[in-house]
């Protein structure tokens, strides 16, 4: 356990709310991470998983190809207008921010890199955090930039449920630690720990 007295059993044992989306972002390091995470969730898993994942925006993207071949969930490219549909794992495109509408479909926007990353963490959790407030599932992974801070910290203040990868677990520490650094607060949790979060998370969902 990363944290002294902090579970994933614990921590949604506090929370009344149920979960109704999951947003995860990660950088360097961050497919060999969500490979660790994403495979294994069940068929029928009822949460939509949202994730940016920082890409050259040079080169057609294939996470959604590879990451299909190991899953048992619907896999596929966040398309713009799109409506957020439960059990289905959505990926960024690359060269595109990824942003959350009130009506819960996506919106894909060409507006210049935030934190030196198109699609931007930052974006997608802070306009998650806007429309799922206390519903929504902030999880930052490993990453060699400052992006996804703000956005976590945002996705807390709304009464959303936060974590981090155990920087010292993850293969570069530096989006965890600028996480940690600006809201203290935020739970860590090996990614052992974040596969079972996403399980309990799925398990609580009304």
């Amino acid at each position: 356990m990363t944290t002294a007295t902090l579970t994933a059993t614990s921590l949604l044992a506090r929370r009344d709310p149920p979960v109704q989306a999951i947003c995860i972002g990660a950088s360097a390091g961050g497919v060999e991470a969500l490979l660790a995470l994403l495979p294994g969730l069940r068929a029928g898993y009822r949460l939509p998983i949202v994730v940016v994942l920082h890409l050259p925006d040079d080169r057609e993207s294939v996470l959604a190809e590879v990451f299909q071949h190991h899953m048992a969930l619907d896999v596929r490219e966040a398309r713009d207008k799109e409506p957020v549909s439960c059990g289905t794992v959505y990926f960024a495109p690359p060269g595109y921010h990824l942003l959350v509408e009130q009506d819960h479909s996506f919106s894909l926007s060409c507006d210049p890199a935030v934190n030196h990353s198109r699609p931007s963490i930052d974006l997608l959790f802070t306009s998650a955090a806007d429309a799922w407030g206390s519903g929504l599932a902030a999880l930052l992974l490993t990453g060699a930039n400052e992006d996804g801070a703000e956005g976590l910290r945002a996705a807390a203040r709304a009464g959303g449920l936060t974590a981090v990868q155990a920087p010292a677990e993850a293969r570069v520490s530096t989006m965890p630690e600028a996480a940690l650094r600006l809201h203290p607060s935020h739970a860590q949790f090996t990614l052992a720990e974040i596969h079972q979060l996403l399980q309990d998370l799925e398990r609580r969902h009304a």
